[in-house]
């Protein structure tokens, strides 16, 4: 269940509450995507253009890589991990990232004004079909075909800001265990007893002070005992993947010291009890994963109602960035051969730097359009895929680095600062400049902007 904002917590299961969908204004701005009439053309299949679509060339170009399935690419590597200490569970990995808005969102439960639907925040090929925003998408196809152990990772779209952590392209992870209620009890019970003495016996500090009560209940639909053996497995599962993934390297500075995890409460719309776990890394906690036990809704839905489990979902570069020591997220879609070759399947390795290219940096100060212009109201994710459009992985960050308000007219200006700098090579003045124009042009063409 990664469902939405990168769902569950910030990492992968975070529901979206950072504004209201305006999904109207939206549809104006962002339908000046459109540059041909012609069809869309994804892994062979057609799909018509409408006033919703919005999606970029530079984002479709990401499709047909599948960093997630190059087995020396640490995302692939950390997926092949991640699968190997899952051996039961079936590995789905090769699911289109075309979905229909129904599987995405009605199908999952979300509200028509839900934020998450805006075109300012997820990539439309039509009113019909979208690049997934989240592993979820598949969740009730993957239930109803009667999966009751699987690992669901996949590519997911969504626009977002410029920084080194952010990018529109990203890889999650989703884990699921259910099984039917007449058997929850001896089998996780079993995998209980089993995983609660490897832990036991483990280098381990688990720090669990949660408590399920009204603000973290068990479902009413399930009998108690049987949830908490649900939610027990959980933990113990999750406790166990987080050993095997940080237990080595946790804390490199001090060896000998036990590996801290955390579990915190938390509220998610799609599973409850809920929680968040979170590893201390380097001296800070690192928020992980988001996890709980999956609501009876969704088995409904996926028309297995007799059954009842868990779920889990995580954001592979988020821990991927922490592993292998890599500072900048750009770099995993990086095709030099000073970055790919460097690491090996199976192995976690320090990334090593080959290359520290001074910022190139650019201002771009424009007025907003009037309310009268008849284009829609400015929003920063569509001022970044312009910009992202334009200079694609050489913008390393776009910022806002000045607001003004004339005194007499009332109009809005802003300025944002764009940095580029390319991981493998020296962007010039004049390059920048080139693209800072393009820029311009193309923000005044599709949001009206008046560049100052």
């Amino acid at each position: 269940m990664n469902v939405l904002a990168r769902s569950w917590p910030s990492v992968a299961f975070r529901v979206i509450t950072r504004r209201s969908c305006n999904c109207n204004a939206a549809r104006f701005s962002t339908s000046s995507y459109i540059r041909k009439q012609e069809p869309i053309q994804v892994n062979g299949i057609s799909y018509p253009r409408d006033d919703y679509t919005n999606v970029t060339p530079t984002i479709l170009s990401k499709v047909a890589r599948q960093l997630h399935l190059q087995p020396s690419h640490p995302i692939g590597i950390l997926r092949s991990l991640i699968e190997a200490h899952f051996a039961t569970f079936e590995a789905i990995n090769t699911l289109s990232p075309i979905v229909t808005v129904h599987q995405n969102f009605d199908e999952l439960g979300f509200a028509p004004d839900h934020p998450g639907r805006s075109l300012t925040d997820s990539y439309y090929l039509n009113r019909q079909h979208m690049l997934r925003t989240h592993t979820s998408a598949h969740e009730v196809e993957v239930f109803k075909k009667g999966t009751e152990r699987w690992l669901l990772t996949a590519d997911v779209y969504r626009r977002d800001e410029i920084d080194a952590s952010h990018y529109p392209v990203f890889h999650q992870m989703e884990g699921a265990h259910v099984v039917p209620r007449s058997e929850a009890l001896a089998t996780f019970e079993a995998s209980n007893a089993i995983l609660e003495k490897k832990l036991s016996n483990a280098n381990i500090v688990i720090m669990d002070d949660t408590k399920v009560g009204a603000s973290n209940p068990y479902q009413d639909c399930h009998d108690p005992l049987l949830a908490e053996a649900a939610t027990r497995n959980l933990k113990n599962s999750l406790n166990s993947l987080v050993l095997e993934l940080f237990g080595g390297i946790a804390n490199r500075a001090g060896a000998g010291e036990p590996l801290q995890v955390r579990w915190i409460e938390a509220f998610f719309p799609f599973t409850s009890p809920s929680y968040e776990v979170e590893v201390m890394f380097e001296g800070k906690w690192l928020e992980l994963l988001g996890c709980g036990v999956v609501k009876q809704a969704t088995m409904d839905r996926s028309s297995v109602p007799d059954k009842m489990g868990w779920a889990f979902g995580l954001g592979l570069e988020r821990i991927a960035m922490v592993l292998f020591g890599i500072p900048d997220i750009r770099l995993f879609w990086s095709t030099d051969p000073r970055f790919t070759q460097q690491f090996k399947a199976g192995q976690i390795t320090s990334f090593k730097p080959y290359s520290k290219n001074p910022p190139c940096y650019q201002d771009i100060s424009f007025w907003l359009p009037e309310s009268s212009s008849g284009f829609a109201q400015f929003h920063e994710n569509d001022f970044c895929e312009i910009v992202r459009d334009v200079a694609g992985d050489l913008a390393e960050e776009t910022a806002l680095v000045d607001t003004f308000v004339h005194p007499k007219t009332g109009r809005k200006s802003l300025c944002y600062r764009i940095n580029y700098r390319s991981m493998d090579r020296n962007v010039t003045t004049k390059e920048a400049r080139d693209y800072t124009q393009q820029i311009e042009e193309a923000a005044k063409a599709k949001m009206g902007l008046e560049i100052r």
